[in-house]
């Protein structure tokens, strides 16, 4: 399916068979956009460098959704957003529409959690703008283990301190919502039956 939704742009981003500068400055913005704090801070610039070499350049067209809630068959990449804005959104248990989480632009992660514990998909990601991206994969990753495996211990360490941000994130808007609904409970017990 990966292969259906992208469209590819040229070699490896940072290839080490890159000759052109284009490809080099692109190859240079991935590697920034890698260690930005939205992405992987935790890396310097040059093992993002080493890791943007094993990253695949695509383009992704406005409305595509590239990842799909539930999906468990495709979660064997994750992206980094070069340009453009993709929606993340889920469904909840008593909507049929599904809600925006956010909205994420140049520098984003996505599809990171999928890559690493291969589960299925938690949300939906749809280009809400043409995206240009590089794509690592579970093969890649490996390759990269093999090859660096300083830097890919690094870039795991990264993605893991990543998802426990992100974990952290969720428990307190949990904790926040059961506190709201034990509030609501009170307010309706207290008041007088009709």
């Amino acid at each position: 399916m990966l292969k259906k939704i992208f469209r590819k742009i040229s070699a490896p981003v940072g290839g080490e068979h890159q000759d052109s500068a284009e490809g080099s400055q692109s190859a240079d913005m991935a590697a920034e956009l890698l260690i930005a704090p939205t992405a992987l801070m935790q890396l310097t610039l040059e093992d993002a460098r080493v890791v943007v070499r094993y990253m695949q350049p695509q383009k992704i067209t406005k409305g595509t959704t590239f990842i799909r809630e539930g999906d468990d068959r495709d979660t064997g990449f994750m992206l980094l957003v070069i340009d453009g804005e993709a929606t993340v959104e889920t469904v909840v248990v008593s909507r049929v529409e599904p809600i925006t989480i956010t909205v994420l632009g140049p520098g984003s992660v996505i599809g990171e959690l999928g890559l690493i514990d291969g589960q299925a998909r938690y949300a939906t990601c749809t280009a809400a703008t043409p995206i240009r991206c590089a794509i690592l994969t579970r093969e890649a990753l490996h390759l990269l283990m093999e090859e660096n495996p300083a830097v890919a211990a690094k870039l795991i360490l990264a993605l893991s301190a990543r998802i426990g941000v992100r974990l952290r994130e969720i428990t307190g808007k949990l904790k926040m919502y059961v506190q709201l609904t034990q509030a609501m409970e009170q307010e309706i017990g207290s008041r007088p039956a009709a």
